[in-house]
């Protein structure tokens, strides 16, 4: 239950708890159609290698062995698809995303490769997951994290719903400390995302969202702590591209 007068961010304003949910959610359902070509214009196609980094560290099993993976926040696939090229025939990928639009975007993009015995796509909140506990093999979330309310009831459901010796993985936009780069990032992140998401999506304001929840978030080792708080060992992190992005990993012992 949400504190009588509990607030939160959403980008750079302050918006009751109860009402972040929603805001995010108008914001996918504006550019769910454009939302990958948005990430290869926005990241000039480094959000690909990102998301290869991403699944060799996940290393699925490449045989008959049964493997399976919750992708959260996934909606169209991305991850999913990513690791199911990876994996052997021993591997099933559930998405969950609390929003249709991007769902449905994942399963057409899913038909047209074939992998709809593969991967299931589910609507659900990552706060209050509708899975059984010890149900997976792996937890991925790749920049979504921040756009959760409550990030620590999403690792703790993270942990809840993994078997023991399983990974927990968080691909999320990180804070850019090399001299120089900072600069050219924030310059680029204020004044090139937004016109560019007007232009592509007719939609400036859910980009502006986007690059303001990045500032928001927490560094790479107060995040760290939050998922050990969840419960999760072996707790570390990389960063990559100069710290735009980092790769958080945990371990459900």
């Amino acid at each position: 239950m949400d504190r009588p007068g509990e607030t939160t961010h959403f980008g750079f304003r302050d918006v009751p708890l109860g009402d972040k949910q929603t805001l995010v959610n108008d914001v996918f359902h504006s550019v769910a159609s454009r939302y990958d070509l948005m990430n290869d214009l926005m990241s000039g196609g480094l959000h690909r290698v990102w998301k290869d980094i991403m699944i060799t560290a996940l290393d699925p099993p490449r045989g008959n062995r049964p493997f399976a993976l919750l992708d959260v926040a996934g909606g169209t696939g991305d991850i999913s698809f990513r690791a199911a090229k990876a994996a052997g025939p021993g591997f099933h990928a559930t998405v969950c995303d609390i929003n249709p639009d991007m769902l449905a975007v994942g399963r057409e993009r899913a038909a047209k490769r074939h992998l709809e015995t593969q991967v299931d796509f589910v609507e659900g909140n990552a706060e209050s997951l509708g899975f059984a506990d010890r149900s997976f093999d792996a937890y991925t979330i790749a920049f979504g994290i921040r756009n959760v309310p409550r990030i620590d009831l999403a690792l703790r459901e993270a942990y809840r719903v993994l078997r023991p010796g399983s990974r927990f993985l968080c691909l999320e936009f990180s804070t850019v400390e090399m001299p120089g780069l900072d600069k050219l990032y924030d310059l680029f992140s204020f004044k090139v995302i937004p016109p560019l998401g007007r232009m592509v999506t007719g939609d400036a304001e859910s980009y502006q969202y986007l690059v303001e929840s990045i500032r928001k978030f927490p560094k790479p080792a107060a995040f760290a702590d939050m998922i050990r708080e969840a419960g999760f060992a072996r707790v570390s992190w990389q960063t990559l591209s100069g710290g735009i992005v980092a790769l958080h990993s945990g371990w459900r012992l």
